[in-house]
């Protein structure tokens, strides 16, 4: 049942202890803080790629892959309420393991637009998210497409257990910007977006949302550890 539980955490890491940096917190991976229970700890970046948190490389090599765990995994996201480790603002409840996450920015990383199937009644087009190929999608909004003007940065809805909000990679978000229009001035915010052969009012939807999650993303943005014997 937990079959892909169990082939996350190859290799022993009960030795390896990790540090937060600019934190006091410490923890061990796969260590166990009461009876039955295992915690592990990872890591997901900008580009919406998993690793283990305490990998020393980070890159394409060293990050998850395996489509149908990465559907499980996030299948399974949620935010962290169990008052432990709020430096890891996301958790992935698999059986008896708690899996802890923290993030570059938030969890739900879009990657690439799926187009319209010309052959389908219903014409919608979806965004996937998770580096799962098209396992894992949400229905494409353009209206509820949010720049941060300071940040550059892309924003999409996303399912409400995972705080509402995702990231568009970058690579994504460079295309879509192509057919924003900035109403305001190429200082602020786009305020419509060319889509379809139509300009679309974006609703700025996202900006309360984004807000609300400050507490949880001051974790996130810039955070990076370092390893403690």
């Amino acid at each position: 049942m937990f079959r892909y539980c169990k082939t996350l955490h190859r290799g022993n890491f009960s030795h390896i202890h990790r540090r937060l940096l600019n934190s006091k917190v410490t923890y061990e991976q796969g260590q166990s803080p009461s009876p039955k229970i295992r915690e592990y700890f990872y890591y997901i970046d900008h580009q919406g790629m998993l690793f283990l948190d305490d990998a020393r490389m980070k890159n394409f090599t060293s990050c998850f892959k395996e489509k149908k765990f990465l559907q499980f995994f996030y299948s399974r996201l949620r935010l962290n309420d169990t008052g432990r480790y709020p430096e890891f603002p996301f958790l992935s409840l698999c059986g008896r393991e708690r899996n802890y996450i923290r993030c570059d920015d938030l969890p739900i990383v879009f990657t690439h637009l799926i187009k319209n199937d010309p052959y389908e009644s219903v014409q919608q087009e979806h965004l996937a998210f998770g580096n799962a190929g098209n396992l894992m999608n949400i229905q494409f909004l353009p209206s509820e497409l949010l720049m941060e003007s300071q940040t550059g940065r892309v924003y999409h809805p996303s399912p409400e257990k995972t705080g509402g909000v995702g990231l568009v990679r970058s690579q994504l978000a460079i295309q879509l910007s192509t057919n924003f229009i900035f109403g305001d001035g190429e200082n602020s915010a786009p305020t419509h977006i060319h889509w379809e052969g139509k300009e679309i009012c974006l609703s700025q939807s996202l900006v309360p949302v984004l807000k609300d999650l400050e507490e949880i993303r001051k974790y996130s943005l810039g955070l990076d550890c370092e390893a403690v014997n």
